[in-house]
């Protein structure tokens, strides 16, 4: 990978992590236009490309995690310091009894529902990894497709959630949804943010809260399949190109902050209309350019 192509691979991800347009679609894409490994085999450039992907995601990992930083301290000390004052038998004094949870405060609550969403996708990832890695899930009538079914059921959301509940409205049912939903973000095409924005629009939550709250469940899925990744890519990927990946790696961090911070105000007072619509006519031309055969459907 020369320092071009992490440039620009970077930037990409950075940009469509978080917006729910698919950083797959667009990374496969990116990687195509810009040659990322060509000349090897296609099954192992599938691989490697997977893992360029994956490994880059830890960019836009660090970037969830600084911006959410206060968040994170705030749910990580009242899960420790609530389950400590439960096993000592002692009411945490700190627990305000109108939005706790089984003695548990909300910010201990939603470290749980952080957990308990996080599950569905640790169980399918695992399951089908090597699916996951191979040339299927590179293949575009597979992210068009994708990229047109998730705008459908986003619009559906939109239309029918009733948007009335915030952060500190969330329960298991959520976790549950989102959770569920965040599992279809293993088929590439889908998006980690779409589905799982979706879940939560389709359960009431507003679209600030549905978005936070993605970002939030993010954070275990994107770290255990960068850190899994990462393990594969010192394997697979050639020595030469570890420094572009590095690069690549912090280009996304910092175009994922922006990514984030612009997505949460834009939603204070937007919908996801613009984001359905660039889906469906992406997805569209795609499928158009495959039957005219002006793309090949494999990554080569």
């Amino acid at each position: 990978m020369t320092l071009f192509q992490a440039i620009v691979l970077g930037i990409v991800q950075g940009l469509t992590e978080f917006i729910p347009i698919s950083s797959t679609a667009h990374l496969v894409f990116a990687a195509r236009a810009v040659g990322l490994y060509s000349g090897v085999g296609t099954t192992l450039r599938a691989q490697q490309t997977t893992a360029t992907m994956a490994v880059i995601q830890l960019g836009t990992l660090l970037a969830v995690l600084v911006y959410f930083a206060r968040d994170i301290i705030n749910i990580t000390t009242a899960f420790v310091r609530d389950h400590l004052a439960l096993v000592k038998g002692r009411k945490q004094p700190a627990v305000d009894s109108a939005n706790s949870v089984g003695g548990l405060s909300q910010d201990a609550w939603l470290g749980w529902l952080v957990i308990i969403g996080s599950i569905p996708v640790a169980i399918v990832g695992l399951l089908f990894k090597k699916q996951i890695e191979g040339t299927f899930t590179k293949n575009l009538w597979v992210i068009a497709t994708m990229m047109i079914v998730v705008a459908i059921l986003l619009g559906i959301a939109e239309f029918v959630g009733k948007r009335n509940r915030s952060m500190a409205d969330l329960g298991i049912r959520d976790a549950l949804a989102v959770g569920f939903a965040q599992v279809l973000a293993l088929i590439p095409g889908s998006s980690r943010s779409g589905s799982t924005m979706m879940g939560g629009l389709f359960v009431g939550e507003t679209r600030e809260t549905a978005a936070r709250f993605s970002f939030l469940l993010s954070i275990p899925a994107i770290a255990a399949s960068g850190l899994l990744e990462l393990k594969e890519a010192i394997v697979k990927l050639p020595v030469e190109s570890y420094g572009s990946l590095a690069v690549a790696t912090v280009v996304s961090g910092i175009v994922g902050y922006a990514s984030i911070w612009f997505l949460l105000r834009f939603l204070r007072t937007h919908s996801t209309g613009i984001f359905i619509a660039y889906r469906l006519i992406v997805g569209g031309l795609i499928l158009v350019a495959l039957f005219n055969g002006y793309l090949s459907a494999s990554i080569n």
